[in-house]
C-alpha cells in the first residue's frame, strides 16, 4: 500500500473515531434538553461592572429544570450607564450578534424570559 492511501485511510478512520464519540456522548441531542434560544435580549452593564441578569425575547423555554442553561442569543443588546444606577444616564450601546451566555435559571412573564445568574462573558 502506497503512503498516500495509507494517510486517507488513517485520516478516514480518525474522522469517524471522533465522529462515534461524539454522538456516543449525545453530542446532537442529548445535551440540548437545558439550552435555550433568544431572538433578542438586553443586559445592562453599570460602571462597576456588568449585570448578572439578561431580559429575554421570543425565547424558547427548556422543557427540563437544570442548575446551568445555555442560551444562544440572535441578537444582545448592551447599555452601558455612566454610574451604577440608570439615573446616571446613559453611556453608550452596543449591539452584538450570535452570542452564547450561561445562566442559572430564569423566571417568565408575559413573553419575556428573565435570565438571572449570568456570569460576565
Amino acid at each position: 500500500m502506497n503512503l498516500t492511501l495509507k494517510r486517507r485511510l488513517g485520516a478516514t478512520a480518525s474522522a469517524a473515531a471522533i465522529a462515534a464519540a461524539l454522538l456516543g456522548t449525545g453530542a446532537g441531542t442529548a445535551g440540548a434538553a437545558d439550552s435555550a434560544h433568544c431572538d433578542r435580549a438586553e443586559q445592562d452593564i453599570w460602571s462597576d461592572g456588568i449585570s448578572r441578569n439578561v431580559t429575554g425575547h421570543r425565547c424558547s423555554i427548556p422543557t427540563d429544570r437544570n442548575r446551568w442553561y445555555t442560551i444562544e442569543i440572535d441578537t444582545l443588546v448592551r447599555t452601558r450607564y455612566k454610574g451604577s444606577t440608570p439615573n446616571g444616564g446613559v453611556d453608550r450601546t452596543e449591539t452584538l450578534h450570535d452570542r452564547t451566555i450561561r445562566c442559572l435559571g430564569y423566571t417568565f412573564s408575559n413573553g419575556t424570559v428573565n435570565w438571572f445568574g449570568c456570569p460576565p462573558a
